[in-house]
């Protein structure tokens, strides 16, 4: 039984699902066709109900509920893991401050929204292009995540405010971030076969920590090894293996706070 696939090219997600790409575990019997995209994107091709397991951001799930389930395992959750919003200088977080968003669908941008719901003026980018584009600026302030998170202050540039520090001041949950979603159409017994499967890979991984290495490099947008590291000793954690109530008690405040209704998310 074949599935496609898709997943973001950053360390966690390569980290995550290297065991599972590589069959270096029991599948099952399944198999995956795997495909790699930048998060905004996958949570665009979500939208269109293009893959029968994706990698999205929480943000972008709360319009895919209807669509999708989310598995308990593979998330990206936790703390002082969220956003940071970095500007070349320290200045006021205002109405007319530009600020470049890595997707509009991204938790990211949907955390923004909280912290300052009357800010508009926003552009989207690329999450990696995101670091330049204030350098150059081309725009005053960007809201930054994954990789990024560990170069920005090599680049000369500094922190206007830690998005996802808001959060569990606000909330006193973890940051959700992204999940992996299955879409609702596929049967139960199969969506939990595919999430033994999953949680094997996870697993996996952590028991063999540096065996994905290049694996990770081969799609990673930062190649320096502590970086990767970083990355993934940051995003991927007891979360990824098991939300359990305290994680998925912060995804539903995500609907909560966004004034979206859920049904039925976890499998």
């Amino acid at each position: 039984m074949k599935f496609n696939l898709a997943i973001s090219p950053c360390p966690n997600d390569t980290f995550m699902f290297d065991a599972i790409v590589n069959q270096k575990i029991d599948l099952e019997g399944l198999e995956f066709n795997t495909s790699y995209y930048d998060i905004e994107q996958l949570n665009q091709y979500a939208l269109d109900s293009m893959f029968d397991i994706t990698k999205l951001s929480f943000g972008a799930y709360v319009h895919l509920n209807h669509m999708y389930q989310l598995f308990d395992c593979g998330s990206a959750l936790g703390k002082n893991c969220g956003p940071i919003l970095i500007c070349k200088r320290e200045r006021t977080i205002n109405n007319k401050l530009s600020i470049a968003i890595p997707g509009k669908y991204t938790t990211a941008n949907m955390m923004l929204d909280i912290a300052f719901p009357s800010h508009t003026n926003r552009k989207e980018f690329i999450f990696s292009d995101i670091e330049n584009a204030v350098l150059n600026d081309n725009m005053d302030a960007g809201l930054i995540i994954h990789e990024s998170r560990f170069t920005y202050q090599k680049k000369g540039l500094v922190k206007l405010l830690d998005i996802g520090e808001f959060w569990e001041r606000k909330t006193s949950l973890p940051i959700p971030l992204g999940g992996i979603a299955v879409k609702r159409s596929v049967k139960s017994a199969i969506k939990k076969r595919i999430q033994r499967v999953l949680k094997r890979s996870i697993i996996y991984a952590l028991d063999h920590p540096n065996e994905s290495l290049n694996f990770i490099k081969k799609y990673s947008q930062e190649l320096d090894e502590q970086v990767i590291k970083s990355h993934i000793n940051l995003y991927v954690n007891h979360y990824s293996v098991d939300l359990k109530d305290n994680g998925k008690d912060a995804i539903n405040k995500l609907f909560t706070l966004l004034k979206k209704e859920s049904m039925d998310i976890f499998l």
